[in-house]
């Protein structure tokens, strides 16, 4: 079952149009929306909440539609954009108390478990927290509220890497039980490599692909030649780094096959997206 459903999301900005942008995110599973800086992730996500008012398109959370039925669906929605960076004075005693009159189901057990669970005292101001542990008191204000959909944009961007991966496991157990769902917008592509069920890739606004993770990865292949083999196979590159020595690149799985001489390797998500972008690059060149 689809826990959220973006049907044809449009907003236009001057120099900017996010462009009938359509995914869904199943129950269970953990979500992750990547795109270079500028290609409209976090545009994607306030439109879904509405904090900034869609020109177009609808979205459904548990099957309602979620613009019409805000203040319910908001209340199982967790949403932590970025670093946790207000209220920097204040003791997290002090935000849990005005965040728990929000939320009728606010579970103060749950609050208390997750606050020793993430190592955090409620004495402590948000300015002496690291930024590792803001996020962590953002997941833990929003699971005490029994959010059914975690919303994260860029949530590890910062963080050191011995950090993000305890995040990452923060995240993967938070979906265990099968009822929890998380959207995951990120740039840190190995972070997705590690606890993404599906991707969601965007690209100046619009959806170049929404798959599991698997499917993603298997439809496309690193390919590497010489100098000679480059012109022979241009045009079946989605894009590609040239050198002194011949190129490497990236194709489509059947395209891969089909092209003798060359050699052949898995693609990961990183280089997917990196070739990818490249695409641009070598258009501007040719025109």
């Amino acid at each position: 079952m689809n826990i959220l459903q973006v049907q044809n999301l449009s907003k236009q900005y001057p120099g900017f149009r996010l462009d009938r942008v359509s995914f869904d995110v199943e129950e269970g599973c953990i979500m992750g929306f990547i795109g270079r800086n500028g290609a409209g992730k976090t545009t994607t996500i306030k439109s879904i909440l509405n904090l900034v008012h869609a020109d177009g398109g609808s979205v459904l959370f548990e099957g309602r539609d979620l613009w019409a039925n805000e203040t319910e669906c908001k209340k199982q929605i967790g949403l932590v954009l970025g670093e946790f960076n207000y209220y920097k004075r204040k003791k997290l005693k002090a935000i849990a108390d005005v965040t728990k009159r929000f939320y009728p189901d606010w579970d103060e057990q749950t609050y208390r478990t997750l606050l020793q669970r993430f190592s955090l005292d409620p004495e402590k101001r948000i300015n002496e927290l690291s930024q590792g542990m803001r996020v962590k008191f953002a997941l833990a204000l929003a699971l005490s509220h029994h959010a059914k959909l975690l919303v994260l944009d860029e949530p590890t961007s910062g963080l050191d890497p011995v950090s993000r991966d305890e995040l990452l496991d923060i995240f993967r157990s938070i979906i265990e039980d099968g009822e929890h769902s998380i959207l995951f917008s990120t740039h840190i592509i190995s972070d997705l490599e590690k606890c993404a069920d599906y991707i969601t890739y965007i690209k100046h606004g619009r959806i170049v692909v929404s798959t599991d993770a698997d499917s993603f990865r298997d439809a496309y292949r690193l390919v590497s030649g010489e100098t000679e083999d480059l012109e022979r196979h241009r045009d079946r590159l989605i894009g590609y780094r040239a050198h002194a020595f011949g190129f490497t690149g990236l194709m489509r799985k059947e395209d891969a096959q089909a092209a003798d001489g060359l050699k052949v390797a898995p693609a990961d998500m990183e280089s997917i997206m990196i070739y990818t972008e490249k695409e641009d690059d070598h258009e501007s060149a040719a025109e």
